[in-house]
């Protein structure tokens, strides 16, 4: 049996993909932030937007928040881009909001390409 986490990021590939074919490229980032959000809901997800997540030191003292794209289900950050391609700077910064927050699963999502591109990413301690 697929782990929930799993599951949940087909579902979110899915519903992402059917925004983009819906919406196409071009559109500002809250655009598809408030579209994504909306459909999330509407297929029974709990998605919050701009859910403000604890930003912590590695001996625990919390530094301050962080502000998610949208946090789905309390377990996973889905991080929205609206540009031409996904480029390394935003790989680096899912992964530090996933290492400081503590929080293990992440999608990065752009909708700005032709192309929806999206990619998994999972740390591990």
């Amino acid at each position: 049996m697929k782990e929930p986490v799993f599951a949940l990021c087909d579902r979110i590939r899915e519903i992402s993909l059917a925004l983009h074919a819906h919406l196409r490229h071009g559109h500002l980032e809250k655009v598809y932030e408030n579209g994504l959000a909306h459909r999330l809901r509407k297929a029974g997800l709990a998605a919050e937007q701009q859910s403000p997540l604890k930003v912590f030191d590695e001996d625990g003292t919390v530094l301050g928040e962080y502000s998610a794209d949208i946090f789905v289900e309390k377990m996973l950050i889905v991080e929205l881009k609206a540009c031409k391609t996904l480029a390394d700077e935003h790989t680096a910064q899912l992964l530090g909001y996933l290492r400081a927050c503590r929080v293990e699963h992440g999608l990065l999502v752009n909708f700005g390409a032709p192309k929806l591109e999206i990619r998994k990413f999972v740390l591990s301690q």
